[in-house]
C-alpha cells in the first residue's frame, strides 16, 4: 500500500510515517519510480511504534527492540533494554495510579461538599 493508504489505515499523518522512516522504524519498499510501498502489516507496526512512543520509549530504544519484538528472540543487550523499559513503565504506572487516587479523593470530597452546599432549603 502507498503512504497515504497507510496513513488512513493507521490513523497517523503522512508526516509521522515519514518521521518513522527517517528514524529507521518503518522501512518501505520502493517502486522503480521511487514511490513508497508498505506491507499489509504496516498498520500493525505503526500501531506498535505509537504504543512504544506513548509509553515514553525513545526512537533509539524502539529501533533497538523492534527486531526482537518481531522475531520474539531478543539479544542479551535488547533484553536488558526491554527489562529496563518495562521497569520504567511500571514506575510510571505506579505514579499515575497514585495521582488518579488523589484525584478520586478530591472528586469525592467535592461531590460531598456540593451535595451539602447545593441542596435547596
Amino acid at each position: 500500500m502507498r503512504i497515504g493508504e497507510l496513513a488512513a489505515k493507521s490513523g497517523v499523518s503522512v508526516r509521522a510515517l515519514r518521521y518513522y522512516e527517517e528514524q529507521g522504524l518503518l522501512v518501505p519498499e520502493r517502486s522503480s519510480g521511487g514511490h513508497r510501498h508498505y506491507s499489509d502489516r504496516g498498520a500493525d507496526l505503526v500501531w506498535l511504534i505509537q504504543q512504544f512512543y506513548a509509553a515514553g520509549l525513545s526512537s533509539k530504544s524502539i529501533l533497538a527492540i523492534l527486531p526482537c519484538v518481531e522475531t520474539g528472540q531478543p539479544t542479551p543487550e535488547a533484553l536488558a533494554l526491554l527489562v529496563a523499559e518495562r521497569e520504567r513503565i511500571d514506575r510510571q504506572l505506579t505514579e499515575l495510579t497514585k495521582a488518579r487516587d488523589k484525584l478520586d479523593t478530591v472528586i469525592a470530597n467535592a461531590e460531598t461538599s456540593c451535595d451539602h452546599a447545593c441542596r435547596p432549603e
